[in-house]
């Protein structure tokens, strides 16, 4: 329904940053990260180099950038929350969302490429610095956000930690068991479980902080 709705201009661009994204993994796999130039994967995509450069802005981003794309979702899981929802419930609600839509974001999809992309992470040491990155970045918008609410920048820095850190964990998890060969279907069930525990033990910490009026 989402591509339907665009224009043919904007869908020409994101069918051209998948053929650079997808085009790009395979050599990755196949030759290593650091062995592959931005210019050898422009050439085997069929653009130039600066269409490369201007879809992506490094060769990080291009393999990454599905995963960037959802830095800013516990912020804005919080700040769209209902009145009278805590943080926890709200980051709680759109995760187990998440896992009903097997949703590649959290780990819940066993597409070989977003396989092939975790183990590519896993052994290349400059993506997994990237990926924590990421989460701190994650945090620090989270951050932002509370700290709006509240005006105590301190604590909003404790609680988004606490809450990112949480939900990362489950993901993490969910990293470890597609990289065994389990499939997303027979995990999803345990992950909403795990995701259960998790974010009552990050509540009982937090008790509801903070309410919304």
């Amino acid at each position: 329904m989402v591509e339907e709705s665009l224009g043919l201009r904007e869908r020409k661009k994101r069918q051209t940053a998948h053929r650079i994204w997808r085009t790009a993994l395979d050599l990755f796999v196949e030759r290593g990260f650091d062995k592959v130039s931005v210019a050898e994967i422009a050439d085997a995509a069929d653009v130039s180099k600066m269409t490369v450069f201007n879809y992506f802005g490094t060769k990080e981003d291009v393999l990454l950038a599905p995963m960037e794309a959802h830095v800013a979702d516990a912020a804005d899981a919080v700040r769209g929350r209902e009145p009278g929802e805590s943080a926890v419930a709200a980051l709680r609600r759109q995760f187990l969302a998440k896992v009903d839509g097997r949703d590649p974001s959290i780990g819940l999809s066993d597409d070989p490429a977003v396989v092939q992309l975790l183990r590519l992470i896993s052994d290349t040491p400059a993506l997994a610095r990237r990926v924590m990155l990421f989460q701190m970045r994650g945090i620090a918008l989270l951050t932002d956000v509370l700290a709006e609410e509240t005006g105590d920048r301190l604590m909003a820095g404790i609680a988004a930690h606490q809450l990112v850190s949480a939900r990362d964990a489950v993901v993490v998890e969910n990293h470890r068991r597609l990289l065994a060969g389990d499939r997303a279907d027979a995990m999803a069930a345990d992950c909403a479980a795990l995701a259960e525990r998790a974010f009552d033990l990050v509540e009982k910490g937090l008790q509801g902080y903070p309410g919304k009026p």
